[in-house]
């Protein structure tokens, strides 16, 4: 019995015959599934291809030499249906997360609040207590750059809810522009923020809390639009789907680049 790569005829026979039979009306599925098939394949058929067996079997005949060496096992074949490329993906979720973190760093209360009065002691002496701006304006800078990069990488997107999320951080943005202005942050023609930091640190602290401490407006829903950017690139991270020669599935797009090889 003639054999490709430890397949035998009758197991190719088996493993084909029953893409072209006829659903059995005994079928446990066949109220709801009409039969036996899942658009035509046999669940038996269809358990082959889930196990990685079909996979096999095709690459065997129709690789170099009928062989699969076991190195092969790692190659996957991509099945995605995201919109959008695994690096875009896994960027706007680093990014976003960078986003909520500096807005939770600047909405830190009690003893942890960057906009805790403190007391501070000149090279004469001389005690004063206020705000420490170099904390705060360094808190906002990086609110700003991190803002700026999930803004960015948005851009790139092809996903219309993480759009969303992002054109909804630049409205509110510029609902707010004015008093971004007041605290010495402005709004570029990119829909980017830029912080003049001689401004800022100039600026009564009372409005910078106003802007993004505690509960604040403006700060919290960033926050929120970034975290819904954050949502949305999880979800659709996971239809970056890969099938693999093992017949396992894996969704983690972080472990390095999704092969694109075909049957």
């Amino acid at each position: 019995m003639a054999t490709i790569s430890g397949y035998n005829s009758y197991s190719m026979g088996v493993l084909f015959s029953g893409l072209n039979t006829t659903s059995s009306k005994n079928s446990l599925f066949s109220n709801s599934m009409s039969g036996s098939d899942i658009l035509g394949i046999n669940y038996s058929d269809w358990a082959t291809i889930r196990s990685g067996s079909y996979f096999k079997l095709l690459n065997a005949y129709y690789g170099k030499g009928g062989q699969v060496s076991d190195s092969d096992d790692t190659t996957s074949s991509s099945t995605s249906t995201s919109k959008d490329s695994t690096r875009t993906l896994a960027v706007i979720e680093s990014d976003a997360k960078s986003v909520e973190k500096s807005v939770a760093a600047l909405q830190e209360t009690g003893d942890k609040s960057l906009f805790n009065e403190v007391t501070k002691t000149d090279e004469n002496g001389n005690k004063t207590t206020g705000y420490d701006t170099d904390a705060i304006y360094k808190a906002v800078k990086n609110f700003t750059d991190s803002y700026n990069s999930l803004i960015d990488e948005v851009g790139n997107s092809n996903t219309k809810s993480i759009l969303r999320a992002g054109a909804s951080m630049v409205n509110v943005t510029e609902a707010n522009r004015k008093s971004l202005s007041d605290i010495g942050i402005s709004i570029g023609a990119d829909n980017k923020l830029t912080i003049d930091e001689e401004k800022f640190k100039k600026t009564d602290m009372s409005k910078v809390k106003a802007m993004f401490a505690d509960s604040s407006y403006y700060g919290t829903e960033v926050k929120r639009q970034a975290g819904r950017a954050e949502s949305y690139a999880k979800s659709e991270a996971a239809k970056a789907n890969t099938y693999q020669k093992s017949g396992s599935y894996t969704y983690n797009y972080r472990t390095g680049e999704l092969y694109n090889s075909t049957i």
